[in-house]
């Protein structure tokens, strides 16, 4: 009978054991791959503007600055090493999309375009996606590290060499502050 009780000791232990190390390989996995699809997105973002751009020159010819500031945005995206310079050329990229979108309005063709509305929802649809896929890794980041701080899962997480917290993305100081609105003939 006391061997029964010490297995079936033994075995919960292991059961707990094994759960807790399993459950930090998946929470290191899902920030992983939540990464990843903040990858994915900015790459999928990148992707479509030569796309666009082409749209554009056909009827804007003359704005070739905004036209360079894109394009250069785009460039500075996909030579982004980590995850914080991805995140911040992709927002240089998405600012100078949003003038490529105020710049169809001085060009009704181009605004009436079905091409260049195609683009438009798409790329407004990875915003989205984008957004989403950040939120989710700092979920993802939160749970992470909440398991780093909570008895019994802190002991299990020293244990198996889970030490370190992991950061958050963040958004810059001047990204916080409220967009001023002002129109203005171009």
């Amino acid at each position: 009978m006391v061997i029964w009780i010490i297995s079936g000791i033994i075995v919960v232990l292991a059961i707990i054991f094994f759960s807790y190390y399993n459950k930090f390989v998946v929470l290191s996995n899902r920030i992983d791959n939540s990464l990843s699809q903040i990858d994915v997105q900015l790459k999928k973002r990148a992707d479509l503007i030569p796309n666009l751009m082409e749209t554009v020159k056909t009827y804007a010819k003359y704005e070739k600055k905004i036209i360079t500031e894109v394009t250069e945005a785009r460039k500075a995206l996909l030579g982004a090493k980590d995850i914080n310079s991805k995140v911040k050329a992709g927002d240089r990229l998405q600012d100078a999309l949003k003038t490529i979108f105020a710049l169809a309005e001085n060009y009704p063709n181009l605004k009436a375009n079905e091409n260049f509305l195609h683009l438009q929802q798409e790329l407004t649809a990875i915003e989205d996606k984008i957004a989403y896929a950040r939120q989710y890794y700092n979920d993802s980041i939160m749970d992470y590290n909440n398991s780093l701080q909570i008895i019994p899962a802190k002991w299990f997480a020293s244990l198996y060499g889970f030490k370190h917290k992991k950061e958050y993305l963040q958004i810059e100081q001047k990204e916080r502050a409220v967009p001023k609105v002002k129109f203005e003939d171009f």
